[in-house]
């Protein structure tokens, strides 16, 4: 190529590199590529996708929703949470300064759900309350703070801090709340709807639960009647009010406190009106095949007023003075964003859908396992699939245990009977529960375990760890041993407590590193003896040595085996 010589020709060129000096300068910041807007929208698309990754913690969730009225609030957490985590991005006008750490979160999230998938991880706080690992609300709220680090970095987390935090309340009400406040609220609002018809000059039954105005005739005060579902529902509403119209924190706290005490006000009222129109339907018997649909009329109308009534109040704390929220951006900032995406979105992006799609795996071999596989539970009324023969034990009965009658199946149940006359051994095998502690269960019934502690036992193929436990009834002394099986590998363990402690299981390293969908088994032994005089150690030395025999010649894994695929 010709170098240019002349003067005239250098004067011409210098203008045209001064020219695109600036333009080299600037391109990193405006670079073209995806439009802010554009991939705002395709990491909202991939990260609601790609709850699929934590599946499990989704249908839990789903199911505890649409099964239990006092937790269905939950439901609407999510959408709330991404509608308000949009409502700050479009504030910070789409801005993507995302950081890899989200990246990390996320990962360690999906890691942590798989574990607990094929094993256990239980934290014991109380005999009767304990928390599995992870719970499912830290999966919502981790999931949900690392996909915005990822995307929108610091400053949107900073700006969308409270939706991200009440991605928590995915599980509005924890177990613990129905034994402190549910059930104590139950009692309350019977003894109230009871004194109000004995003011009225009704007489009732003695039932301290139901208002019979006559034999046939009369209502049950039931936990969904004790208002704390219209409490929670004015409280959510309050606390969400509050942070879009702003409220000083005294006055959003005065806001939750009272919107909660108005739901619960405002159903004593409901209970109050209930025992007038139960005395106006016994001159009126047209009336007392309508009660139900009575009640709920009663109900929508005034929680209705409820309702209008909360967002009186909050009219009057708005700053605006309107329902209108106040705009999230500084005024003259709220224009259409400008530019395009930074260079990292795309790898960004990319690692975040590779990640997702490993986290998939096992669920969408699940699903196609159950679709093209036999039901491991083809009819849940068959009894299990139980050898004949184990050792010296002959099976000598099967039974299945449902949660109520007619409801979903529990255990598959085995009595095997040894040849010398000594005490039987029953099986229990869950195709369905996943982590059984038998504490729980039996403290939830009101008893209490004279022994418990790590209790390893020969198989035919290797010891296995069991938490076991020993109690008398007064009728009878019996052991239980509970351990879980993950394919081809067994083992329960806890150590000896009173209230506080830890249990976990081992999952088995192929299953967990190939994401099988093989599914963890709970096994339960009971051994019993109808001495109850006998000494406490001495039973739970003999039961103990009956479980022995019993396992020696066993082999769990193929106890199991027929139920391991979903």
């Amino acid at each position: 190529m010709p170098t240019p010589a002349t003067g005239v020709t250098a004067v011409e060129s210098s203008p045209s590199l001064s020219s695109l000096a600036p333009m080299t300068a600037v391109e990193p910041a405006g670079r073209r590529g995806v439009a802010l807007p554009q991939a705002a929208a395709l990491a909202t698309g991939l990260s609601v996708l790609g709850v699929f990754a934590v599946l499990s913690t989704a249908l839990f969730l789903w199911g505890l929703w649409t099964t239990d009225p006092l937790k269905s609030i939950g439901g609407l957490i999510p959408l709330v949470s991404l509608a308000l985590i949009l409502r700050a991005w479009h504030s910070l006008r789409w801005e993507m300064d995302g950081t890899w750490w989200g990246l990390a979160i996320v990962a360690v999230t999906i890691a942590l759900v798989h574990v607990r998938d094929h094993a256990i991880l239980e934290l014991v706080l109380t005999p009767s309350w304990a928390i599995f690992l992870p719970p499912h609300s830290l999966v919502a709220l981790a999931y949900t703070s690392g996909a915005v680090l990822l995307f929108g970095g610091v400053r949107l987390y900073r700006a969308a801090l409270f939706p991200i935090v009440l991605t928590w309340f995915v599980n509005p009400v924890p177990n613990a709340f129905n034994l402190l406040i549910d059930m104590p609220l139950q009692h309350a609002s019977a003894k109230i709807a009871r004194a109000f018809a004995h003011m009225l000059g009704q007489p009732l039954t003695n039932d301290q639960l139901r208002l019979m105005f006559t034999p046939d005739f009369g209502m049950f005060i039931a936990p969904g009647c004790n208002g704390i579902r219209g409490a929670i529902t004015m409280g959510f509403i309050a606390l969400i009010a509050g942070y879009l119209y702003r409220f000083r924190l005294k006055f959003h706290v005065l806001a939750v406190v009272g919107g909660i005490m108005l739901g619960y006000l405002f159903n004593l009222i409901r209970l109050c009106t209930l025992v007038i129109y139960y005395i106006v339907a016994l001159h009126i018997t047209w009336l007392q095949s309508r009660a139900e649909m009575g009640d709920y009329i009663i109900g929508a109308c005034l929680f209705l007023l409820a309702t209008f009534l909360l967002f009186t109040v909050i009219l009057r704390l708005s700053p605006t003075g309107t329902l209108r929220p106040p705009p999230l951006s500084p005024p003259g900032d709220g224009g259409a964003p400008s530019g395009a995406a930074p260079r990292s979105f795309v790898p960004r992006l990319a690692a975040f859908a590779l990640l997702l799609m490993v986290g998939s795996v096992s669920y969408a071999r699940a699903l196609v396992e159950t679709r093209n596989a036999p039901q491991a539970i083809s009819d849940p009324n068959a009894l299990g699939r139980f050898p004949q023969q184990i050792g010296g034990y002959k099976l000598e009965r099967a039974w299945n245990e449902y949660l109520v009658a007619g409801g979903p199946l529990i255990f598959y149940w085995a009595d095997y009977a040894p040849a010398n006359g000594g005490a039987h051994v029953a099986v229990g095998i869950s195709p369905v529960l996943g982590a059984h502690d038998t504490l729980l269960c039996h403290a939830a019934r009101g008893e209490d375990w004279l022994w418990h502690d790590d209790l390893t036992l020969p198989t035919i193929k290797q010891p296995v760890s069991f938490s076991a436990s020993f109690f008398n009834d007064g009728a009878t002394q019996y052991l239980e041993a509970t351990t879980v099986c993950t394919g081809e590998n067994c083992g329960q363990y806890s150590g000896a407590r009173q209230h506080f402690g830890l249990i976990y299981s081992k999952p088995d390293t192929y299953t967990l590193l190939s994401q099988s969908p093989t599914r963890p088994i709970p096994v339960l032994l009971r051994a019993e003896t109808i001495d109850t005089a006998m000494a406490a150690d001495l039973a739970r030395t003999q039961l103990t040595g009956n479980m022995r025999d019993f396992l020696a010649a066993a082999d769990l894994s193929a106890f199991t085996q027929p139920y391991r695929q979903p």
